[in-house]
C-alpha cells in the first residue's frame, strides 16, 4: 500500500467515525476522556486512588468508544485505569422526546 493510499484509507475511516459519532451521540449522557480514549456512556464512576501516585478508576456501562481501529465501538461495561487527567461532561440534548429516555 501506498504512503497516498493509506492516508486516503485513515481518512475515510476517521469520516466513517465521526458520522457513526453524530448518529448516536444522542443516545449517551456522558462524554469521558482519558489521554488516550474518547468515550460516551450512560453511566460514569470515576474512583481516584492515592499513593505514591494518585491514579483514577473510571467504571463506564453502556458505552460507545471513539477508536476508529475498532470494530466493534459499543461496549456494555469498560474499567479504564489511569495516572493521567481524566474528564467527564454531561452532556445537554435538546431534544425534548430524549428528556425522559436519558433520565430513566
Amino acid at each position: 500500500m501506498e504512503p497516498d493510499e493509506l492516508d486516503v484509507f485513515e481518512t475515510d475511516l476517521e469520516l466513517s467515525l465521526y458520522r457513526e459519532y453524530r448518529d448516536v451521540v444522542r443516545m449517551f449522557r456522558y462524554v469521558v476522556e482519558t489521554e488516550r480514549r474518547f468515550y460516551l456512556c450512560n453511566q460514569v464512576e470515576v474512583r481516584p486512588h492515592e499513593g505514591e501516585d494518585l491514579w483514577f478508576e473510571l467504571e463506564l456501562h453502556d458505552a460507545w468508544v471513539w477508536d476508529m481501529y475498532r470494530t466493534a465501538r459499543f461496549i456494555k461495561h469498560v474499567r479504564v485505569l489511569t495516572f493521567r487527567d481524566v474528564n467527564v461532561e454531561e452532556l445537554a440534548h435538546q431534544d425534548s422526546e430524549l428528556s425522559g429516555f436519558l433520565e430513566e
